[in-house]
Protein backbone atom coordinates (compact mmCIF):
# COMPACT_ATOMS: atom_id res chain seq x y z
CA UNK A 1 0.00 0.00 0.00
CA UNK A 2 1.48 3.51 -0.75
CA UNK A 3 2.00 5.73 1.69
CA UNK A 4 2.21 9.61 1.33
CA UNK A 5 3.45 12.27 4.15
CA UNK A 6 3.26 16.04 3.91
CA UNK A 7 6.23 17.76 5.05
CA UNK A 8 6.81 21.33 5.77
CA UNK A 9 6.70 24.13 7.84
CA UNK A 10 3.58 24.86 9.85
CA UNK A 11 3.90 28.40 10.24
CA UNK A 12 4.52 30.87 7.31
CA UNK A 13 4.50 35.19 7.40
CA UNK A 14 3.09 36.42 4.86
CA UNK A 15 4.96 37.43 1.29
CA UNK A 16 6.68 34.68 2.07
CA UNK A 17 6.70 31.15 -0.44
CA UNK A 18 5.39 28.02 1.25
CA UNK A 19 7.79 25.21 0.47
CA UNK A 20 6.13 21.51 1.31
CA UNK A 21 7.24 18.01 0.48
CA UNK A 22 5.52 14.97 -0.41
CA UNK A 23 7.30 11.27 0.76
CA UNK A 24 6.20 8.39 -0.92
CA UNK A 25 6.64 5.16 0.01
CA UNK A 26 5.64 1.95 -1.19
CA UNK A 27 5.51 2.89 -4.64
CA UNK A 28 7.36 4.96 -7.33
CA UNK A 29 6.40 8.47 -8.34
CA UNK A 30 7.58 6.91 -12.17
CA UNK A 31 5.01 4.30 -11.95
CA UNK A 32 3.29 5.08 -15.52
CA UNK A 33 -0.49 6.10 -15.15
CA UNK A 34 -0.33 7.58 -11.54
CA UNK A 35 -0.50 10.72 -10.66
CA UNK A 36 0.15 13.04 -7.98
CA UNK A 37 -1.27 16.23 -6.92
CA UNK A 38 -1.50 18.99 -3.94
CA UNK A 39 -5.02 19.43 -2.55
CA UNK A 40 -5.60 21.98 0.12
CA UNK A 41 -8.36 23.11 2.60
CA UNK A 42 -9.01 26.09 4.29
CA UNK A 43 -11.11 26.54 7.26
CA UNK A 44 -15.00 26.52 6.66
CA UNK A 45 -14.11 25.31 2.55
CA UNK A 46 -14.12 22.56 1.12
CA UNK A 47 -10.87 20.96 -1.02
CA UNK A 48 -9.21 22.68 -3.32
CA UNK A 49 -7.15 21.54 -5.97
CA UNK A 50 -3.67 22.93 -6.42
CA UNK A 51 -2.29 20.90 -9.06
CA UNK A 52 -0.96 17.66 -9.99
CA UNK A 53 2.77 16.31 -11.36
CA UNK A 54 2.21 13.12 -13.47
CA UNK A 55 4.17 10.22 -13.54
CA UNK A 56 6.01 11.62 -16.91
CA UNK A 57 6.80 14.69 -15.01
CA UNK A 58 4.20 16.88 -16.48
CA UNK A 59 2.52 19.08 -14.58
CA UNK A 60 -1.59 20.23 -14.08
CA UNK A 61 -2.46 23.54 -12.49
CA UNK A 62 -5.55 25.23 -11.07
CA UNK A 63 -6.27 28.03 -13.33
CA UNK A 64 -6.97 30.03 -10.22
CA UNK A 65 -3.38 29.35 -8.45
CA UNK A 66 -1.19 29.21 -11.59
CA UNK A 67 1.11 32.01 -11.25
CA UNK A 68 1.23 31.61 -8.02
CA UNK A 69 2.19 27.87 -7.46
CA UNK A 70 4.54 25.40 -9.00
CA UNK A 71 4.98 21.62 -8.19
CA UNK A 72 8.46 19.46 -8.82
CA UNK A 73 9.48 16.41 -8.24
CA UNK A 74 13.20 14.29 -7.22
CA UNK A 75 12.71 11.09 -8.65
CA UNK A 76 15.72 9.81 -6.69
CA UNK A 77 14.20 10.68 -3.27
CA UNK A 78 11.01 9.95 -4.56
CA UNK A 79 9.07 12.83 -3.76
CA UNK A 80 7.35 15.56 -5.08
CA UNK A 81 6.71 19.34 -3.92
CA UNK A 82 4.58 22.16 -3.70
CA UNK A 83 5.58 25.92 -3.62
CA UNK A 84 2.97 28.51 -3.50
CA UNK A 85 4.58 32.17 -3.41
CA UNK A 86 3.33 35.54 -2.04
CA UNK A 87 1.26 33.71 0.43
CA UNK A 88 -1.48 35.56 2.08
CA UNK A 89 -3.48 34.83 5.23
CA UNK A 90 -6.02 33.45 2.78
CA UNK A 91 -3.55 30.52 1.91
CA UNK A 92 -3.88 29.12 5.95
CA UNK A 93 -5.53 25.19 4.89
CA UNK A 94 -4.67 21.72 5.83
CA UNK A 95 -2.42 20.71 2.64
CA UNK A 96 -2.63 17.16 1.51
CA UNK A 97 -0.96 15.10 -0.84
CA UNK A 98 -2.44 12.74 -2.79
CA UNK A 99 -2.47 9.90 -5.65
CA UNK A 100 -4.84 9.10 -8.56
CA UNK A 101 -4.82 7.31 -11.80
CA UNK A 102 -5.34 10.71 -13.41
CA UNK A 103 -5.07 14.68 -12.84
CA UNK A 104 -8.63 14.80 -11.14
CA UNK A 105 -8.73 11.61 -9.28
CA UNK A 106 -7.48 11.17 -5.66
CA UNK A 107 -7.54 7.61 -4.14
CA UNK A 108 -4.54 7.81 -1.79
CA UNK A 109 -3.62 10.56 0.38
CA UNK A 110 -1.25 11.20 2.81
CA UNK A 111 -2.44 12.88 6.96
CA UNK A 112 -2.42 16.72 5.69
CA UNK A 113 0.06 18.82 7.03
CA UNK A 114 -1.83 22.63 8.47
CA UNK A 115 -0.35 25.44 7.35
CA UNK A 116 -0.99 28.83 9.26
CA UNK A 117 -0.04 32.23 7.28
CA UNK A 118 0.28 34.66 10.06
CA UNK A 119 2.74 37.76 11.04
Amino acid sequence: QVQLEESGPGLVKPSQTLSLTCIVTNGSITTSNYYWSWIRQSPGKGLEWMGTIAYDGATYYNPSLKGHTSISRDTSKNQFSLQLRSMTPEDTAVYYCSRGAWVYEYVDWGQGTQVTVSS
